[in-house]
């Protein structure tokens, strides 16, 4: 399968590294060209990659011109998410599967346009990029949920939280839409269900002023409300200025499961489960080791970056034997809809109820 890679950004290049190591393991596809606005970027990681891989690989400005070019079988798309429908619309048209980086487009209008257009036209084209389903530890603990582990589940709680302000220049959609996005489709994918209603609150603590990109708030919550007497909680933030912060935490009847906990160089993600105060031995307990990236990518891909690639060795699978994707961008809607009802009920300092002696 021939394989390219659309916008060269930090997760652009992580992608592109993972395109020559499925290459190299599986010996189903090798990376055909790389595509970015910016010319220079595109033709130096053109060069970069193309001396280790024994087929060059190509640069490209635009979708258009790769299109053009001919080729390409699929595309990993990592450009900005105001890019993501056009870009990935001119790519199913040419006839190929992506994998298109969340969120679907930014907005629930955007999100549910484009997956009618998908769904009336290109049903199976597009995997959506929610790399937690493929990330070991959380699978394990989705594995102790089902077996009955700690009973009936009633309450999980999703943190992610990022050490700096995204960078300058970055426009995000909402810091819910762009980071929750996440921590709502764990809950939705752990469940199995979808929430009757959702309540948001939002704050700009720090961050915002340290950082010249554009975004609602640097700090947020979300709270939502199942039915049978199940909620979650989700918070997200930019201001966990010690170093990466990702947490989940799965309370049932009989006991909780914990996945992860702080530490400022992950070298390893323990997934503890405990009973009852009266048992005396853990449930469950299994450490997973993290694979260390370098300086050279972000600090979430040493926690996610071997959950992304197990993400591309399965959109390559699925496209070489021609099945459905098992995350589409029916997912995106999905979680963008929770996302959106937390926005309509939200709640600022503005909003909330002072406090009176």
């Amino acid at each position: 399968m021939q394989l390219a890679v659309i916008g060269l950004g930090r997760i652009g290049q992580m992608h592109a590294s993972h395109a020559q190591e499925v290459s190299r393991e599986s010996g189903h596809c090798v990376l055909r060209a790389v595509v970015d606005i910016d010319t220079k970027r595109a033709h130096d990681t053109a060069l970069r990659l193309s001396q280790t891989q024994k087929t060059p690989v190509m640069a490209f400005s635009s979708v258009g011109e790769m299109v053009a070019a001919g080729g390409v079988e699929g595309s990993i798309v990592c450009t900005p998410t105001d890019s993501h429908r056009s870009d990935a619309s001119a790519l199913v048209q040419a006839g190929q599967r992506i994998l298109l980086e969340k969120p679907l487009t930014g907005t629930l209008d955007g999100d549910r346009q484009f997956a009618a257009w998908l769904d009336a036209n290109h049903p199976h084209a597009v995997m959506l990029a929610f790399q937690r389903r493929f990330d070991e530890p959380l699978r394990y603990a989705r594995q102790l949920l089902e077996s009955g582990a700690i009973g009936r589940p009633f309450k999980i709680v999703s943190i992610l939280e990022d050490s700096n302000p995204a960078p300058d220049g970055y426009v995000s959609g909402g810091i819910l839409a762009d980071m929750s996005v996440h921590n709502v489709d764990e809950i939705l994918w752990l469940t199995g269900k979808m929430p009757r209603s959702a309540a948001a609150l939002g704050n700009s603590l720090f961050s915002r002023k340290v950082s010249q990109a554009v975004e609602d708030f640097d700090d947020a919550f979300l709270y939502l409300w199942f039915e049978q007497d199940l909620a979650a909680q989700v918070s997200v933030s930019r201001n966990h200025v010690s170093g990466y912060r990702v947490e989940t935490w799965i309370y049932g009847e009989s006991g909780q499961i914990h996945i992860g906990r702080f530490e400022q160089h992950h070298s390893e993600v323990v997934v503890e489960a405990y009973g009852r105060r009266s048992h005396t031995e853990p449930i469950a307990f299994k450490k997973f080791v993290m694979r260390h990236y370098g300086s050279t990518f972000p600090e979430f891909v040493d926690r996610f970056g071997e959950a992304y690639k197990a993400e591309l060795t399965a959109f390559v699978e699925q496209c070489v034997l021609g099945k459905p994707f098992e995350v589409t961008h029916r997912d995106g809607v999905r979680a963008m809809e929770v996302i959106d009802a937390g926005m309509r009920a939200l709640i600022t300092a503005d909003q909330s109820a002072p406090v009176r002696p």
